[in-house]
């Protein structure tokens, strides 16, 4: 099993150096890093220590929020670093509703459009775009692409050089995901696979989220729709845990994702 490591999963705990010497303490040989840590780091320095410790970079975090009047600027940079670190993909918020909006559907068309003039530009750098569904209950505030079969249908109107990023978070509950994965796989368009669990109750719908195994979701099953779609690139841990995993020892955090990967 090749697991990754998104940085978030101990970001106030650790710098992105020491989650890069982290992962390597643990023999995670993949991470995906936010562009806040990477920029804190340093571009250059974040890219010697990665490549030092073999490691390989499974997505950068972020790009989107093309409801926003300043997307362009920041998605070109973003794409610029994913490119210098060797992203296997940019993920993409894509954004809620424009402020004062209520328009939906609008909304929708809008984060199309805005990926359609970027798309050029990302495949210039070689850097593949993942369209990551989140939840309905962010669909306002950070992503209006709510469903993976959203996420596909942008993406067969958009064409090469766009896929998805699959989290067990927010589709889990999806009746449909078992027949938009497998979509995803003949259309190749499986560019990642972010776990970790639901927990009952979930006491904060951002930042409660739950170790592999500690709540609902049946990771076993969906794990098994992925690869059976084909997937066979990294399971990469990401948890937002402001109540619980973000006030552990990292080493412990980081022992634990290795623990529950394997057994959950």
């Amino acid at each position: 099993m090749k697991l990754s490591l998104n940085t978030a999963t101990v970001r106030k705990q650790w710098t992105l150096a020491q989650i890069i010497d982290g992962c390597a303490r643990h023999q995670i040989t993949g991470i995906s890093p936010w562009r806040d840590q990477v920029e804190q780091m340093g571009l250059a320095q974040a890219k010697s220590a990665i490549q030092a410790n073999g490691l390989t970079v499974t997505g950068l975090c972020r790009g989107g929020f093309f409801t926003a009047p300043d997307w362009h600027d920041d998605n070109r940079r973003a794409l610029e670093e994913a490119h210098e670190l060797g992203a296997q993909c940019l993920v993409l918020v894509v954004g809620g509703l424009p402020k004062g909006s209520k328009d939906l559907r609008g909304a929708r068309q809008q984060v199309r459009d805005a990926i359609a003039a970027l798309l050029p530009e990302a495949r210039a750098a070689k850097v593949p775009l993942a369209i990551e569904p989140l939840h309905p209950m962010q669909a306002a505030e950070r992503a209006c692409i709510n469903t993976l079969e959203q996420a596909l249908d942008a993406c067969d109107e958009l064409g090469e050089g766009i896929g998805v990023a699959v989290d067990v978070y927010h589709v889990w509950w999806d009746p449909k995901l078992e027949q938009q994965i497998a979509r995803a796989g003949r259309k190749k368009r499986l560019y990642a696979y972010h776990i970790c669990d639901w927990l009952v109750p979930t006491r904060d719908l951002l930042n409660d989220r739950g170790m592999m195994g500690d709540g609902v979701i049946d990771l076993p099953l969906i794990r098994s729709w992925v690869e059976g779609a084909g997937y066979t690139g990294f399971q990469e841990v990401e948890i937002f845990s402001e109540l619980d995993w973000w006030k552990r020892d990292p080493d412990e955090v980081l022992k634990t994702c290795v623990e529950r990967a394997a057994r959950c």
